[in-house]
């Protein structure tokens, strides 16, 4: 057995359907880089509101951890 040099790049696999939601082909048959990038100008609304709602929990807690003086 070969010893590994790196780590692996990824613990699991991702949590995508193995038909392209953009094109509704297979995603193992071709590229979809195209594809790739309507998805995530699709998506980036959805992740701009997550990411506001993960910086007001770290400032709501880092206000909760405030010594009182």
């Amino acid at each position: 057995m070969t010893e590994r040099i790196q780590p692996p790049m990824a613990s699991h696999s991702l949590d995508l359907p193995a038909i392209c939601d953009v094109c509704g082909k297979g995603r193992s048959t071709q590229r979809h880089q195209r594809c790739s990038r309507i998805r995530q100008q699709r998506e980036s609304g959805k992740w701009e509101t997550y990411m506001a709602n993960v910086a007001a929990k770290n400032r709501k807690q880092a206000q909760h951890l405030r010594p009182l003086r």
